[in-house]
C-alpha cells in the first residue's frame, strides 16, 4: 500500500472591504501599523506563507474580492483556487444568483490562473443538494465539506464519498478530519510544534484501522487560511514545517494536492454518502447564522430584518432591471449578460466592448450606457450578501457597514437609472431593525455611509 496522503488546505477570504462608491480601499485606523486590514493581514499572514513556498505545497482557495486586492497590492502572495464570487450563502440565495456567483468564481479563476478548476470551495461549506447540481452543472467535479454534513453507512474521513445529484451526475466530496482541523483552528497548543503534532495527532490518525477497500488513507485538514499568522501568530512556520520548505525529509506521509489525491481515490469504488440538506460548518443550526436568531450569538435578533430589507431591495433591482432591458436592449438576455458581466469587473474587458458583444448592433450610447448602470446596479446588489455581514453579534461592526453600502450603491444606480426611491425605501426598512446596543437599523445605515463621506440620499 502507498504512503498514507496528506492534504492541508486553507480557506482565503477577507469581506470585501473596497468602498463601493470610490472603488478605493478606506483607511482604517485600527488596522495600524497598516493603513487597512487587508494590509495588515497580507503582511501578517499571505506574504509569510508564500515567501515560505507553504502556498505551493498545500490547497486553497482564493476569494475573488481579495484575489483582486492582492494582484495589485502584493503580488508575491498572489494565487489560489476558487470559490464563489462575493462568499455569499448559496442555499439562502436564489437560483439566478447561485448560478451567477458561481459562474463569476470559476470565470475570475480561468481569468487569474489559466485554467478552469475543478474544485470550489462553498463559502462557509453551505451546501444543499440544488447547489451541488449547479456546481456539477458547471464543470466542478469535487468539493470539502465537514464531517458532520453527510451521512451514510460508516463513513470514514479518511476517504472521500460520492453524492449522487441524479440524472446521471455526481460530485466527489472530501469530508475533513473534525478533530485534526478544530485543533488545529482553535486550540494554539496543537499548532507550537509541528513535528509533535505529526507524532502524536496525525500518525495515530493514519494507523487507525485500514480502509475496506485499499489504497491510503487520506486526511484533509482544513481551516482558515488567515489561522497560519494572522488568527495565531507564526504558525506560518508551523506550516512550513508540516508541509513546506522546512518539513523533515522522513515525514511518514505525502503531502499531495486535493485533486490527485480525490483522482487516485476516485479510481476504486466510492462510498456514496447523503448530503445533510442546509448545513455548514461554523453554525450548528444549519445556515440560521445568516438569517435568523439562531443561538450562534447572544442576540442575533436583527439578522432576519436586515435580510429581509436586502430580499425586498433585490426584488426591486431585479424587477427594475428586467422593465428597463426589455424596453431599452430588445431580445438580449440580462440576465446571461449579468453571468457576462464578470469580464468587467475583472478588469478584461471594457464596458463598451461588454457593451458591443452583449447588445451587438443596438449598442449605441443609450443602450450602452443604460447596460453599463444596470450592471454595476446588480454587481453591489450581488455584493451585499457577503456572508460576513451576517457573521457576527452586532451589525455596527465593518462587515455588516459594507454589505450595507454596497446594497446602498445597487439602490442608488437604479433610482438614477429608473426615477425610483429603492435608497430611501431601504432605509425606511432598515429602521425596523434593533442591534443588541439599542441602535436602529437607519442609524447604523447612515453610520455606516458617513464613514465613507455619503449620506442617504
Amino acid at each position: 500500500m502507498s504512503r498514507p496522503h496528506l492534504v492541508v488546505h486553507g480557506h482565503f477570504y477577507q469581506p470585501p472591504r473596497l468602498d463601493p462608491f470610490s472603488g478605493v480601499m478606506p483607511f482604517d485606523p485600527t488596522a495600524a501599523p497598516a493603513r487597512d486590514w487587508n494590509e495588515r493581514i497580507s503582511a501578517e499572514c499571505y506574504r509569510p506563507n508564500a515567501e515560505l513556498g507553504n502556498l505551493g505545497a498545500m490547497s486553497w482557495d482564493l476569494g475573488p474580492t481579495l484575489a483582486s486586492w492582492l494582484a495589485e497590492a502584493d503580488p508575491v502572495a498572489h494565487d489560489g483556487m476558487a470559490q464563489p464570487f462575493h462568499h455569499s450563502i448559496l442555499p439562502l440565495a436564489s437560483a439566478a444568483d447561485r448560478r451567477t456567483e458561481i459562474r463569476w468564481g470559476l470565470r475570475d479563476f480561468v481569468v487569474r490562473f489559466g485554467r478552469p478548476a475543478t474544485g470550489l470551495w462553498l463559502p462557509e461549506t453551505a451546501v444543499d443538494i440544488a447547489t451541488l447540481r449547479m456546481l456539477a452543472d458547471e464543470g466542478v467535479t469535487h468539493t470539502i465539506l465537514a464531517p458532520w454534513q453527510a451521512a451514510g453507512h460508516e463513513l470514514d474521513t479518511r476517504r472521500p464519498v460520492r453524492v449522487e445529484l441524479g440524472d446521471g451526475r455526481s460530485i466527489v466530496v472530501a469530508l475533513y478530519d473534525g478533530l485534526l482541523s478544530a485543533g488545529v483552528s482553535f486550540d494554539p497548543s496543537v499548532t507550537v510544534d509541528a513535528d509533535a503534532f505529526v507524532h502524536h495527532r496525525l500518525s495515530p490518525r493514519f494507523a487507525e484501522a485500514p480502509l475496506q477497500t485499499g489504497g491510503p488513507p487520506l486526511v484533509v485538514i482544513a481551516t482558515d487560511g488567515e489561522l497560519y499568522g494572522h488568527h495565531q501568530p507564526h504558525r506560518d512556520r508551523f506550516l512550513a514545517r508540516l508541509v513546506g520548505s522546512t518539513a523533515p525529509p522522513d515525514q511518514p506521509f505525502d503531502t499531495v494536492p486535493l485533486a490527485a489525491a480525490l483522482a487516485e481515490a476516485g479510481s476504486r469504488a466510492l462510498p456514496v454518502a447523503t448530503v445533510r440538506e442546509r448545513t455548514s460548518w461554523s453554525c450548528h443550526h444549519g445556515v440560521g447564522r445568516w438569517a435568523a436568531d439562531c443561538g450562534c450569538v447572544a442576540d442575533g435578533g436583527w439578522k432576519a430584518p436586515v435580510r429581509s430589507a436586502f430580499d425586498r431591495l433585490a426584488g426591486g433591482v431585479d424587477a427594475l432591471t428586467e422593465r428597463l432591458a426589455h424596453d431599452a436592449l430588445g431580445s438580449a438576455d440580462v440576465w446571461a449578460a449579468r453571468d457576462a458581466y464578470v469580464d468587467v469587473v475583472v478588469g478584461i474587458e471594457t464596458p463598451s466592448a461588454f457593451a458591443a458583444r452583449v447588445l451587438g448592433p443596438r449598442s449605441g450610447d443609450a443602450a450602452t450606457a443604460t447596460l453599463a448602470a444596470l450592471m454595476e446596479s446588480q454587481r453591489w446588489r450581488l455584493a451585499m450578501f457577503a456572508s460576513c455581514g451576517w457573521f457576527w453579534e452586532d451589525p455596527v461592526r465593518p462587515e455588516t457597514a459594507g454589505a450595507l453600502r454596497a446594497a446602498v450603491q445597487a439602490a442608488r444606480l437604479m433610482d438614477g437609472l429608473a426615477g425610483t426611491n429603492l435608497e430611501r425605501r431601504l432605509a425606511a426598512d432598515l429602521a425596523l431593525v434593533r442591534g443588541p446596543g439599542g441602535e436602529t437599523g437607519d442609524v447604523i445605515l447612515r453610520a455606516a455611509l458617513a464613514a465613507v463621506g455619503q449620506q442617504v440620499r
